[in-house]
């Protein structure tokens, strides 16, 4: 299959209730559709969205990225040299991540169409069905409660909740009222998207863990791998590094360090399926688990993502609850939910058919 053309499409969606954590609030899902076109006609697709404060690119700057630097690498360019499509596309461009992983999935997608299988399959094929859970945004604590008590009843069992803002006593007043709310039974994940020094971390996550906390995500700023570090020797509670974790150097690192427990692979960061195969090999060497999450996006990106989590035996945690926070879906085909389980398509790649107008 030879690539003849490389088009983008911007879209915007309407969130159902503003995306608040400790780093910004989302009202809309803005993101930037790839669409690779082969000599035979068959199509392939990718997504990536611009998260600033994360990987700190913009719609503008993924669209140029993917426009004017990474095209002109592709046209002409067969599946056949695939190492030679990544090698020249690292080379040419440094950073922007998200484009580099919108042009990934949508090579992966076309591999998998070549090979005439899903993409799962042709990762490693080890599960067709994952479980999602669900994030409650940080708000006051008794609307979380109420937001958690709502999720729970639409058949979510893991809650990933948001802290990190304001007060390590209003996070610890939100994990109380939430766990009064749902009971006992339902898992609770925390998310501090930074937002606490390393002494603040261990002093929350201390006095919460009498409310039987599954993990805590990224505690400390990304930078203080070493603060991670304590946070993770001074407490019982699981220590997941995200932010902390963007390509397989970040990896060695942070797992040198013995800063985590866990690590959360989100292919925005990573810039793609390929280095994320690298970093979960690299953590499943060192006894690591690793979720994978996303950011804000459609399902075409979370259905890339759940190909990759569900062809890996080592990546056993989904936080891709994104699409259900939407109030449209632009995708045709993809991944389907039936509550807080996910089920692959059979279709050959990604099983995208399309992008539907808005």
């Amino acid at each position: 299959m030879k690539i003849v053309d490389v088009q983008t499409r911007r879209t915007s969606v309407p969130l159902k209730k503003p995306f608040k954590t400790a780093l910004r609030t989302v009202y809309d899902a803005t993101s930037l559709i790839v669409i690779i076109t082969y000599d035979q006609g068959e199509k392939s697709y990718g997504e990536a969205v611009p998260t600033m404060v994360i990987t700190g690119e913009t719609i503008e700057s993924i669209d140029y990225a993917i426009c004017e630097v990474i095209k002109p690498l592709l046209i002409g360019a067969t599946l056949s040299q695939v190492e030679q499509i990544f090698s020249a596309m690292n080379r040419n461009l440094i950073g922007n991540t998200s484009a580099k992983a919108a042009i990934d999935m949508a090579i992966y997608d076309g591999l998998a169409k070549q090979a005439k299988l899903p993409l799962y399959q042709y990762l490693g094929g080890y599960r067709m069905k994952l479980e999602t859970d669900f994030t409650v945004s940080v708000n006051r604590p008794l609307e979380m409660a109420e937001d958690a008590k709502q999720y729970v009843s639409e058949g979510f069992r893991t809650l990933k909740v948001k802290v990190g803002k304001d007060n390590i006593d209003t996070d610890i007043q939100r994990v109380k009222r939430i766990r009064e709310k749902v009971g006992p039974n339902i898992q609770i994940r925390l998310d501090a998207n930074q937002g606490w020094t390393w002494k603040e971390a261990i002093v929350a996550i201390r006095k919460m863990e009498e409310l039987n906390i599954e993990f805590v995500e990224q505690p400390v700023p990304k930078e203080d791998i070493e603060g991670m570090r304590r946070v993770t020797e001074a407490t019982d509670t699981l220590i997941m590094a995200d932010e902390s974790v963007f390509s397989f150097r970040d990896a060695i690192k942070v797992l040198e360090a013995r800063s985590c427990d866990l690590m959360n692979i989100k292919l925005m960061k990573s810039g793609g399926i390929k280095e994320a195969l690298k970093i979960n090999a690299l953590a499943e060497a060192c006894g690591v688990q690793c979720m994978v999450g996303s950011m804000i996006e459609t399902k075409l990106g979370i259905t890339a993502a759940a190909h990759l989590a569900a062809s890996q035996p080592n990546m056993t945690r989904y936080d891709f609850d994104a699409p259900l926070m939407l109030a449209d879906d632009v995708i045709d085909g993809g991944i389907v939910y039936e509550g807080n389980d996910i089920f692959l398509p059979s279709q050959h790649g990604l099983g995208i058919k399309g992008v539907k107008d808005v």
